[in-house]
């Protein structure tokens, strides 16, 4: 039996030359995701892909995005997993693999170089739909922002009850990311005892750094 130490999840972002996805969108559909992926009967109770999802748990949720395009893309969705579509996005993610034993397929995908934009400031979240806050001051790659996204949702959905989970999944876990306007508000979300992302260190901030907080309504406090 692996080490759960050594396991990540893989994620893999669509990135054709000509129509990336917009960084809001990537974002959203990334946090998406992870939770179609964990409530998928493969993932759960004795389901196939069970075992390592509870190993990859236990210790951490480490979780590694790529990019892909054409023929990159096509191989990568020959591959066990789920895709989970956007407005621009497409994010595929698969079951989880040990860090340096990855599906061949999976390991000649790049990690660097997943730089998004959008093309105008999005909206205000749409009122009572679960929002992953995002700092104001963090300097991330896409992919490592996907990542966070996805770490939020997953500390959410750990956290609610189960009425609140059974609402988000029928309402196709809907939400929005978005950064947190300003320091001061940071701040208060930080200490509100919501969900908190704490990154590991491995790559991009530093370790203990605070980089989402996961805002579901059935998790607010007061």
């Amino acid at each position: 039996m692996i080490d759960a130490q050594e396991y990540a999840l893989p994620f893999v972002v669509r990135m054709e030359r000509d129509e990336p996805p917009s960084l809001t969108d990537a974002l959203e559909t990334a946090a998406r995701a992870v939770l179609v992926f964990l409530t998928d009967e493969r993932a759960v109770g004795d389901g196939e892909w069970a075992e390592s999802v509870r190993l990859w748990e236990d210790i951490a949720i480490r979780k590694v995005v790529r990019r892909a395009r054409g023929a990159e893309w096509r191989r990568a969705e020959a591959l066990p997993g789920i895709t989970v579509t956007g407005g621009t996005a497409a994010v595929r993610v698969f079951p989880p693999v040990p860090v340096d034993d990855w599906p061949r397929d999976l390991a000649r995908l790049q990690v660097s170089g997943t730089e998004l934009t959008d093309p105008e400031p999005p909206p205000p979240p749409a009122e009572g739909l679960p929002v992953l806050w995002s700092g104001p001051d963090l300097e991330m790659s896409a992919g490592k922002a996907m990542a966070q996204a996805a770490h939020g949702a997953q500390l959410a959905w750990w956290d609610l009850p189960d009425a609140a989970r059974t609402s988000w999944r029928e309402a196709g876990f809907a939400l929005s990311v978005r950064t947190a306007p300003g320091p001061e508000a940071w701040n208060r979300l930080v200490r509100s005892g919501l969900p908190v992302v704490r990154d590991a260190g491995f790559t991009e901030v530093a370790a203990g750094s605070c980089t989402v907080v996961a805002e579901h309504p059935a998790l607010r406090r007061g």
